[in-house]
């Protein structure tokens, strides 16, 4: 999987692959939210999700709107349609979504938890 991180990066390729929203990082405390992404190339997709791809990548968008707004059990459902698709080469993050998920359908992160990871 190819990830590269920030919008600026993103604008240059977005019209020439397809980006999927990963996380959302912080690097620093003073910085705002860094999204990273995940470039989807015609070498990650078959024929048939060719023609879907427009689908594919709304469904993975609400994955993670849905994600942000804690609402679980729809991340649950999309996981299971989304899982094996771009030939598998994004199951590794969608594994790690599964396995937050399963973790605060648990114990609930909070009111104050944004989906944001702190890397300082």
């Amino acid at each position: 999987m190819h990830i590269i991180l920030g919008e600026p990066n993103a604008v240059y390729i977005e019209d020439r692959y397809t980006l999927l929203p990963l996380d959302k990082f912080k690097l620093a405390q003073t910085e705002d939210a860094t999204q990273s992404y995940c470039v989807i190339d015609k070498d990650s997709i078959t024929v048939d999700e060719a023609n879907r791809i427009d689908e594919l990548g709304c469904l993975h968008q609400k994955l993670m709107e849905n994600y942000y707004k804690k609402n679980w059990n729809y991340c649950e459902q999309a996981l299971e349609h989304l899982r094996g698709s771009w030939k598998g080469t994004v199951d590794t993050f969608y594994d790690e979504i599964e396995s937050r998920v399963t973790k605060y359908k648990e114990q609930d992160p909070g009111d104050d938890w944004d989906g944001i990871i702190n890397k300082y």
